[in-house]
C-alpha cells in the first residue's frame, strides 16, 4: 500500500525499511538530498506522511508505503512494485528496531519470537529480495542497522541480542557471498543512545546525565550511511561502529 502516488523515474532509488522518526527519517532525508528517489516504509498507515512532505517541501522525491517486513508476501510484492513503478533499487536500508527489554523469566515465547521476527526474519526477507533485484545488474548497496546488542547480550535483552546477532551474521554471510558479485553489503553498529523526541520525553534524566556529547545525532548516522554507499569496491567497509566519544565500550 502506498500513501502517495508512485512515479516512474530514471533517477536512482533508495528504499528504507523502517523509516522511523529518528534514524530512519534522517537517512531518508540525507539520501533525498543526494538526489535519490526515496521509498520509505512503516507498519502504520500514513505514519510517514510528515516525512514525505518534509522531503518534498525541500525539493526531494519521496514515496511512502505500508509494510510489515515480517511478512514474506508483502516484502516480495513491495520490492517488485518499486522496481516496476519507481525505478531500479540502488540502495536498500534495513532499519527495523525491535529494542525490547524483559527479564528472562518474564520473557514469553511469543515476545521472543516476535522480536526475532522483527530483527532477523524481516532482515532476511528484505536482504534476499534486495539481492534478487540488484544481482542481475551486479550493482547495489544493502545496509543493515545493528546495535550494541549485535555484539553482546545484556541484562534484559536476551531477545533483542539474539535477533540482532542473527542479523549481523546474516549480513556477514551476504557480504561474503555477494560482495564478489558487485553488491556492497554493510552492517552498522549503532552503539549508544540516539537523540530523539521520544528519548528526550521518556528519559529526561538519562539525557541530562549523558550531556550534549553523549547522544548520537540521527543526522550524523545518516551521513555515515551515505558514505558507505559512496565507497568504491577497492575499499569497502563491511562493519562500521558509530558511538559518541564518551560512550563506554
Amino acid at each position: 500500500m502506498s500513501t502517495s502516488p508512485a512515479v516512474t523515474t530514471s533517477q536512482k532509488v533508495c528504499l528504507i525499511v523502517g523509516a522511523g522518526d529518528a534514524t530512519g527519517s534522517a537517512i531518508a532525508k540525507r539520501f533525498a538530498q543526494a538526489g535519490f528517489t526515496v521509498c520509505v516504509t512503516r507498519r502504520t498507515p500514513d505514519a510517514s506522511a510528515a516525512l514525505v512532505r518534509s522531503i518534498q517541501d525541500a525539493g526531494g522525491r519521496a514515496i511512502a508505503y505500508q509494510l510489515d517486513a515480517r511478512r514474506e508476501e508483502e516484502v516480495i510484492a513491495l520490492l517488485k512494485k518499486i522496481e516496476a513503478d519507481v525505478g531500479a533499487l540502488e540502495v536498500v536500508v534495513f532499519n527495523v528496531g525491535g529494542n525490547v527489554r524483559f527479564p528472562l523469566l518474564e520473557m514469553t515465547a511469543e515476545k521472543y519470537f516476535k522480536t526475532w521476527e522483527m530483527c532477523a526474519m524481516a532482515g532476511f526477507l528484505t536482504g534476499r529480495e534486495a539481492v534478487r533485484a540488484m544481482l542481475p545488474r551486479k550493482h547495489g548497496t544493502i545496509l543493515f542497522t545493528g546495535a550494541t546488542a549485535s555484539l553482546r547480550g545484556g541484562i534484559g535483552f536476551s531477545a533483542f541480542a539474539g535477533g540482532k546477532a542473527a542479523l549481523r551474521a546474516l549480513a556477514q554471510s551476504m557480504a561474503r557471498e555477494f560482495g564478489p558479485q558487485g553488491l556492497h553489503i554493510a552492517h552498522v553498529v549503532v552503539d549508544g543512545v540516539i537523540d530523539s523526541e521520544r528519548v528526550r520525553t521518556t528519559q529526561p534524566e538519562r539525557v541530562a546525565a549523558l550531556g550534549p556529547q553523549g547522544l548520537l545525532d540521527p543526522e550524523s548516522i545518516a551521513r555515515a550511511y551515505l558514505w558507505l554507499h559512496e565507497q568504491t569496491p577497492d575499499a569497502w567497509t563491511f562493519e562500521l561502529d558509530l558511538r559518541p566519544s564518551v560512550e563506554k565500550w
